[in-house]
């Protein structure tokens, strides 16, 4: 237990150079009222008409982040697609800043919100540079130029996902962890409002998990609300401001990581006991 907790204590001061950032952070958004970006309302969501996850509802204001966690298989991903349009809602709505994300066009959506999924694309002879530029084609025109500012923030993205020394690399040619940094610099150049990511840290070594949570953490402080399924729990309780839980198509719990995290809800989401619950994360002060 001891070693777990002085290993807790590294990735705290890792990815939270300031223990009391993310607090202050919370403190300043309802301290100044930040807008309401994203509104979920009673969304029944599925496949070819069949429900598989209902009854979700949520909100989110500018600058929150946002964990999915849950067991495999729960709908965690469902929820993602449903709120970036791969999917429509079979009932409910979802509005981003006011308005129905149905009547959103492809091109404004784009503008206003970045998606990745797991599902990895494989884009012909294009270099890693090239990739990250399609971020900036919503904002190009027809001729898909790019002007001074969307070079800055390919490069400004590149960057971020240390991948300027493979700019010029071959994206068929890179391992899966290089492609998933590329596709997140990709989302990143974007320069989105709203930012979806499934999974965001699969492939990546523990170096790059924790420079994209301090990434992410960063473009929240600059205003983007971020969205994004987690499997590692410790790292979801560090970096969201919000967590939802999910399981059996089910959206259980909505709250802070303090109200969430506590053994009455962790436990029979993933169905361990107390005592294993008291083993990964200490005893908590909500049960006996």
């Amino acid at each position: 237990m001891e070693r777990r907790k002085a290993m807790t204590g590294e990735l705290e001061d890792a990815v939270l150079k300031k223990p009391m950032e993310k607090e202050n952070r919370r403190d300043a958004q309802h301290a100044t009222g930040s807008s309401l970006v994203l509104a979920v309302q009673k969304v029944a969501a599925g496949y070819h008409g069949t429900v598989v996850l209902e009854n979700l509802s949520f909100e989110l204001k500018q600058g929150e982040i946002l964990a999915l966690i849950g067991p495999n298989g729960a709908g965690k991903s469902t929820i993602l697609k449903t709120l970036s349009r791969v999917l429509l809602p079979i009932f409910g709505t979802v509005e981003l800043a006011g308005q129905d994300l149905q009547r959103l066009s492809g091109n404004a959506l784009a503008q206003e919100m970045a998606v990745l999924l797991t599902e990895c694309p494989k884009p012909e002879l294009m270099t890693v540079r090239d990739v990250v530029a399609l971020g900036r084609y919503p904002y190009t025109g027809r001729l898909g130029r790019l002007q001074t500012e969307d070079e800055e923030k390919v490069e400004d993205a590149m960057a971020a996902m240390d991948l300027l020394p493979l700019r010029a690399r071959d994206f068929r040619e890179l391992s899966d962890g290089q492609k998933q940094r590329t596709l997140l610099a990709r989302a990143l150049a974007q320069d989105p409002k709203i930012l979806i990511v499934d999974e965001p840290t699969g492939y990546l070594d523990i170096h790059y998990k924790l420079q994209l949570l301090r990434v992410l953490r960063e473009k929240a402080g600059a205003g983007m609300t971020i969205i994004a399924s987690l499997h590692e729990m410790e790292l979801a309780r560090l970096l969201a401001d919000r967590l939802l839980t999910v399981k059996d198509g089910h959206a259980e719990h909505f709250g802070t990581p303090v109200e969430i995290f506590r053994e009455d809800i962790i436990a029979p989401l993933y169905d361990i006991t107390g005592e294993e619950y008291a083993l990964l994360y200490g005893r908590s002060e909500n049960c006996e």
